[in-house]
């Protein structure tokens, strides 16, 4: 047991990434809601969502250690694949257990949430194998980036499909842009785990510091900020709630303004970068869900 929680501290720690889960999956739940103007989701919804959420970026994470274990063997040997902390194959078991709990979540709520779920699955696993076109994505990260954030909405929809499906609803008008504001909030995710100092940088490890500058990739990463905000502000729009929204993230976009010439010169570490971007993307699904939703009573 020991060894399993060292792994999860270290490659999925959920200390970090729960809360961040839980505010969206709940979104999710709540802006379906929201948008339908339906009565306040019941606990099933939120505990589905949140459950088979949190296993689905487990399974990110496993899929990684299959997809990457070649290189982490030869440039991370302090990764806790390579280093024999934990074996391929019993992560292989874990991904496994994990889809059954998510379908005794999903068939415990709705039968149908099955089939949205499946579309996920048959994404995770084209990301799994590069869409069998490794070579040709590795050398082009843009697209590379994008394909691989494709997992987002889907994952995303899934949660709002526990709240308009299992009450016979169909998918509620005005959910893409709700979806697209997760897709570019994964990029954001993306791209800040991958802006370094040069003293932070390591042989062998691709970053967008690295490939792009560090002008280069702060351009990029407050570029797809502006994009998240304009989606999730068109998105809040359709609840009555753009104005907090706006608010709310534009403090945090002024602040990532003052703070960017900080890291472009050497004096801002990518780690408070990454801190920045958790603050970011939970004020994001807490103003676009679950804070109306309250409000509403």
């Amino acid at each position: 047991m020991k060894r399993w929680l060292i792994y999860q501290k270290e490659r999925f720690p959920l200390l970090a990434h729960g809360p961040l889960i839980a505010a969206f999956s709940a979104c999710a739940v709540a802006f379906s809601s929201l948008l339908r103007g339906a009565p306040a989701p019941g606990w099933q919804s939120y505990l589905t969502a949140f459950g088979v959420c949190l296993l689905m970026f487990l399974q990110l994470r496993i899929a990684d250690e299959f997809k990457d274990a070649d290189e982490d063997a030869r440039w991370r040997p302090y990764r806790p694949v390579p280093r024999g902390l934990v074996k391929l194959s019993e992560l292989r078991v874990m991904f496994i257990i994990a889809a059954v709990i998510q379908i005794g979540l999903v068939l415990a709520h709705d039968i149908r949430l099955l089939l949205v779920l499946a579309v996920a699955w048959t994404y995770l696993t084209l990301m799994s194998v590069e869409f069998f076109c490794r070579s040709w994505l590795k050398a082009r990260p843009v697209v590379y980036l994008l394909t691989h954030m494709g997992i987002m909405p889907l994952v995303d929809f899934f949660g709002t499909a526990c709240e308009w499906l299992p009450r016979g609803s169909s998918t509620p008008s005005g959910l893409g842009w709700f979806l697209a504001a997760s897709f570019f909030n994964g990029i954001v995710i993306e791209i800040c785990r991958k802006l370094r100092q040069p003293g932070d940088e390591e042989e062998g490890v691709e970053t967008y510091s690295r490939l792009w500058g560090k002008s280069g990739g702060a351009a990029s990463w407050l570029a797809a900020l502006l994009a998240t905000l304009g989606c999730a502000g068109m998105a809040a729009s359709r609840i009555g709630f753009a104005g907090p929204l706006m608010l709310g993230l534009g403090t945090i976009l002024a602040i990532v303004i003052l703070l960017l010439p900080r890291y472009i010169y050497g004096q801002l570490p990518g780690k408070r970068i990454e801190s920045i971007t958790g603050l970011w993307t939970l004020t994001l699904y807490l103003l676009l869900g679950i804070v109306p939703l309250c409000l509403r009573g």
